[in-house]
C-alpha cells in the first residue's frame, strides 16, 4: 500500500498492510523542536535550521525529510498563525531561543527577557502591549498570561467579548492551505489532515486570546468551569457564535482544500483530568454536544472527511457521546489515566471510532523509561489497537523535550518492525 492508501484504509476501519503512523502531522500529536533536532541529529539527517511553528509548546515543524525518516504516512496542513498571532505566511527569522537551537521562528514574533530568566511573548508581535505568555527559567514550553479577563461572575455579553476571537477566514488564509493541500496531494503519496480546529468549543489553548491585543470576557480556566454554572447563557451564545463562524469558515476551507485531505481536527478541548472527568455526561450533552452536532454533520454531508477529536485525561464516560455527536477519531488516547485501559477501549469502541494515538506512554516511559520499556509498549499497543484498522499510530500527545534520544530511536526501531 502507499501511505496514503494505508492511511485511508484504517480511518475506514479495514485492516491495512501495517498501522499507518504519524509524528508531527497537528499540534496535539507533534514534537518539540529540541527533541527533532536531537533525533534528525541521531538519524544522520543534514542540519538545517527547525521551523518553531507553534511557540506555545514549542513545537518544531516535520519537513518531508523527516516524514520519510521517520516512516510517517501523514502530512498536516499548517496553521496559518501560532497563538501568540503571528503569521506563519509570513517570513521566519531566527529564533533566540532557551534551547540553544538553530531555529527560526515567524518573522513578527516579539519576546523579551526578565530579571529572573523568565522569557515573554507578546499579541501579535506588538511589545506595547502587555505580554500574554510566559516561560519559567528552565521551562520547555510557554503559558499563556490571565490579561484581566472577567470573572464568572462578572460575566456579561459572551457574543460582544468572544467577537475577535472568530473571524471569517480571509482569502489569505484560504490560498495558504489550498497551496499546501494542492502540493502534498500531488507531490506525495502521504495521507493529509487539515488542522483547522474550528469546533474548539472551551479550549483551555484558545480561552486566553494569547493572540489577541485585548481579549475581553471570561478568559480564565478556572472561571470558564464555573461559568457553565453560574451563568449558562454566557456558554450558549458563545458557543452559538462560534458554531456559525465555523461554518462559515468550514465552507471556505472547503472552497480551499477540496478532498485532497482525508481528515480535518476540528477541535482539542480536554475534558478529562488523570483521575476523572472535568465535567458530567450530562453537562457535556448540554453544553457541547448540540454544536458538536451542527459542525459534524456539515462536515459529514458537505465532505469525505472524518473528523477529528482531541481530548486528553480519563474521558471514557464520555466516548460514546462523542460518537453520538459524529466525532470519527479520537486523539490522543491516553491510556495512563483512570478507566483508559487499551484493550478494553478498543473491545468496547473499535468498531465505531478511530484511535488516533495511545501508540506510547508519554507521562513515564518514553521520557524516562528505558529503550526496552519503549519498545515493548510500542508492540503492545500496535497488537491491542492495529486488527481491524481503525487505528493511527502516534504517541499519546506531542513528544516533549526532554525525551531521551536513545529512546526516540527505540520507538521508531520498534515501529519499523
Amino acid at each position: 500500500m502507499t501511505s496514503r492508501e494505508r492511511f485511508v484504509s484504517a480511518i475506514n476501519h479495514i485492516q491495512p498492510d501495517r498501522p499507518p503512523v504519524d509524528i508531527g502531522a497537528t499540534s496535539v500529536t507533534g514534537i518539540h523542536a529540541r527533541a527533532l533536532v536531537s533525533l534528525r541529529r541521531a538519524l544522520g539527517l543534514p542540519e538545517r535550521p527547525v521551523k518553531v511553528y507553534e511557540v506555545l509548546q514549542q513545537l518544531g515543524w516535520v519537513e518531508l525529510d523527516d516524514i520519510a525518516a521517520f516512516g510517517c504516512d501523514v502530512a498536516g496542513l499548517m496553521p496559518f498563525a501560532n497563538f501568540a498571532g503571528n503569521r506563519n505566511d509570513g517570513g521566519w527569522k531566527p529564533y533566540d531561543n532557551p534551547f540553544g537551537l538553530d531555529a527560526l521562528c515567524a518573522a513578527t514574533l516579539a519576546q523579551s527577557s526578565g530579571a529572573d530568566g523568565r522569557r515573554y511573548l507578546y499579541p501579535q508581535g506588538d511589545m506595547s502591549l502587555p505580554p500574554s505568555m510566559v516561560m519559567p527559567d528552565g521551562g520547555y514550553f510557554f503559558d499563556c498570561l490571565d490579561r484581566g479577563g472577567a470573572t464568572a461572575e462578572e460575566s456579561g455579553d459572551a457574543a460582544e467579548d468572544f467577537a475577535e476571537s472568530f473571524p471569517v477566514m480571509s482569502g489569505e488564509e484560504a490560498e495558504f492551505y489550498a497551496r499546501q493541500a494542492d502540493f502534498l496531494y500531488q507531490n506525495t503519496d502521504l495521507g493529509v489532515i487539515g488542522t483547522l480546529a474550528p469546533a474548539g468549543f472551551g479550549d483551555f489553548a484558545f480561552l486566553p486570546g494569547a493572540g489577541l491585543r485585548s481579549p475581553r470576557g471570561v478568559r480564565n480556566a478556572e472561571e470558564w468551569i464555573v461559568v457553565h454554572k453560574i451563568n449558562p447563557r454566557y456558554v450558549h451564545d458563545l458557543f452559538e457564535l462560534q458554531t456559525r463562524r465555523a461554518l462559515e469558515n468550514l465552507e471556505i476551507y472547503r472552497q480551499a482544500v477540496g478532498e485532497r485531505i482525508q481528515v480535518i481536527f476540528m477541535g482539542g478541548t480536554d475534558f478529562g483530568t488523570q483521575c476523572g472527568l472535568m465535567m458530567s455526561p450530562e453537562d457535556f450533552r448540554t453544553f457541547y454536544m448540540p454544536y458538536w452536532v451542527r459542525v459534524n454533520d456539515w462536515v459529514h454531508k458537505n465532505t469525505g472527511w472524518k473528523t477529528f477529536y482531541h481530548s486528553c485525561g480519563a474521558v471514557e464516560p464520555l466516548i460514546s457521546l462523542f460518537i453520538e455527536a459524529g466525532a470519527d477519531i479520537l486523539n490522543p488516547v491516553q491510556c495512563s489515566a483512570a478507566g483508559m485501559d487499551a484493550g478494553t477501549l478498543k473491545k468496547k469502541y473499535g468498531e465505531k471510532l478511530v484511535f488516533w494515538g495511545g501508540g506510547v506512554d508519554t507521562q513515564r516511559i518514553l521520557p524516562f523509561g528505558g529503550p526496552d520499556e519503549v519498545r515493548a509498549c510500542v508492540r503492545e499497543r500496535m497488537d491491542i489497537f492495529s486488527p481491524g484498522g481503525g487505528f493511527v499510530w502516534n504517541a499519546v500527545h506531542n513528544i516533549q523535550g526532554n525525551t531521551p534520544v536513545e529512546n526516540m530511536l527505540a520507538m521508531l526501531e520498534a515501529l519499523r518492525r
